[in-house]
C-alpha cells in the first residue's frame, strides 16, 4: 500500500505522521508526500515536489498509489484559492479515477461548509444538514471540495470519504484563542471592542465571555488535533468510511461560560461578556461514532489543561498554517 498525503507539513500532517508510522495497521505501507512551499524532511517520506494547480505534478505523485489523504488548504487568499481549493483536489481527484491502483480517497474538510458560527441552525448539525457558507473564499472552497467529491462519487463510483473538522487546536492553540493580548483566529476583537479597551483586557488578562445572537453563552465546536489524527487513522482502508461524509468533533460544542469558570476557578482569570451576532451550533458526531467507532478523548477540561500547560521551547515558534 502507498498513501500519498498533501499538507502533510502543517498543522495536522506534522502531527499524523509519527502516529501513522508506529501504527501496526499500516506496517508495510510506504508514504509519499506532494510538497510545493514547505518541505518535509524524514527518511520514511518520498517527496513529490509540485503545485495541487500543476496536472503532471499531481499525476506524477498519484502514480502507484492506492490511497489519498488530502489536506492541504489555504485560507483567505483569494489569488491561491482556485489553485488549492479548486483546481487542486479537481487535478487530484481525475488521477486519482484514472489510476489503475487507487483504492480510498480520503478529504479532510471543514465545518465552515456549514457556516460554524456564522450560520444559525434550528436543530444539530447532521451530515445531512443543508450546505451554508459564509462570505469569503476559504468557506466557498470548503463547499466546492465537499460537493466536488461527492459527485465524484457518484459519476465514478471511487472509494470516497469526508472528515468534516471544526477548529483544530494543538499546544496552547486555545489559550491564543482567548487572548486580548496575542490573538489567534476570529473573531476579531476589534470588531466588538475600541482598542483602548482591547489594551485595558489584555493588561489584566481578561477572557472573553462571548455571546450569541440570543444573548446566551455562545457554543462553538473544536477538535484537538490528536482526536483528529484518531479519526483519520481510522477511517484509511476502512469499508465503512466508503461513500461517507463524517462530522468529527468534540462530544459537546466549548461553551464560552463554562470556559470562563472553569479558568476563573484555576487561575483566577476575569471574564469579559461580549456580545455578537453569532450563533451557537452543536456539530453532531454520532455517525462516526456509529459507524468508525471513533471517540474524541480530548473535552473541555483537558483542552484548557493542555493548553495552559504547555511551554514553548526557544525551538518551538507559534505558526500560522496558512495564509489569512
Amino acid at each position: 500500500m502507498k498513501l500519498l498525503v498533501t499538507g502533510l507539513t502543517g498543522k495536522v500532517g506534522t502531527n499524523f505522521l509519527p502516529e501513522f508510522l508506529v501504527n501496526e495497521k499500516f506496517s508495510g505501507w510506504s508514504l509519499r508526500a506532494l510538497c510545493n512551499n514547505r518541505v518535509i524532511d524524514h527518511s520514511a517520506v518520498e517527496i513529490v515536489r509540485g503545485s495541487l494547480s500543476d496536472r503532471q505534478a499531481v499525476c506524477a505523485a498519484l502514480d502507484g498509489v492506492t490511497h489519498v489523504l488530502h489536506m492541504a488548504a489555504v485560507k483567505e487568499s483569494p489569488d491561491l484559492a482556485i489553485d488549492v481549493g479548486v483546481k487542486g483536489i479537481f487535478n487530484l481527484l481525475e488521477a486519482f479515477r484514472a489510476s489503475k491502483t487507487a483504492m480510498q480517497f480520503v478529504l479532510i474538510g471543514g465545518d465552515c461548509s456549514v457556516g460554524h458560527i456564522f450560520r444559525s441552525y434550528d436543530a444539530p448539525i447532521t451530515e445531512s444538514s443543508a450546505r451554508r457558507a459564509y462570505p469569503g473564499c476559504y468557506a466557498l472552497t470548503k463547499v466546492i471540495e465537499e460537493v466536488m467529491l461527492e459527485q465524484y462519487r457518484m459519476q465514478y463510483g471511487i472509494n470516497a470519504c469526508c472528515l468534516r473538522a471544526p477548529w483544530i487546536m494543538e499546544k496552547d492553540d486555545f489559550k491564543y484563542v482567548l487572548s486580548f493580548r496575542e490573538q489567534f483566529g476570529g473573531p476579531a476583537w476589534s470588531d466588538f471592542l475600541t482598542a483602548e479597551e482591547i489594551a485595558r483586557h489584555a493588561r489584566a488578562g481578561a477572557l472573553p465571555l462571548l455571546r450569541d445572537a440570543t444573548g446566551a453563552p455562545l457554543k462553538r465546536n473544536f477538535i484537538h488535533v490528536s482526536d483528529l489524527v484518531g479519526a483519520i487513522l481510522l477511517t484509511l482502508d476502512n469499508p465503512a468510511a466508503n461513500g461517507e461524509l463524517f462530522n468529527v468533533a468534540m462530544d459537546i460544542p466549548v461553551d464560552y461560560a463554562c470556559v470562563a469558570a472553569q479558568l476563573n476557578a484555576s487561575y483566577s482569570l476575569p471574564a469579559v461578556e461580549i456580545s455578537t451576532p453569532f450563533h451557537s451550533n452543536w456539530l453532531d458526531n454520532t455517525k462516526a461514532r456509529m459507524l468508525l467507532g471513533w471517540r474524541p478523548t480530548v473535552d473541555l477540561k483537558l483542552l484548557i489543561e493542555r493548553a495552559w500547560a504547555y511551554a514553548r521551547a526557544p525551538d518551538d515558534p507559534r505558526l500560522v498554517w496558512y495564509p489569512g
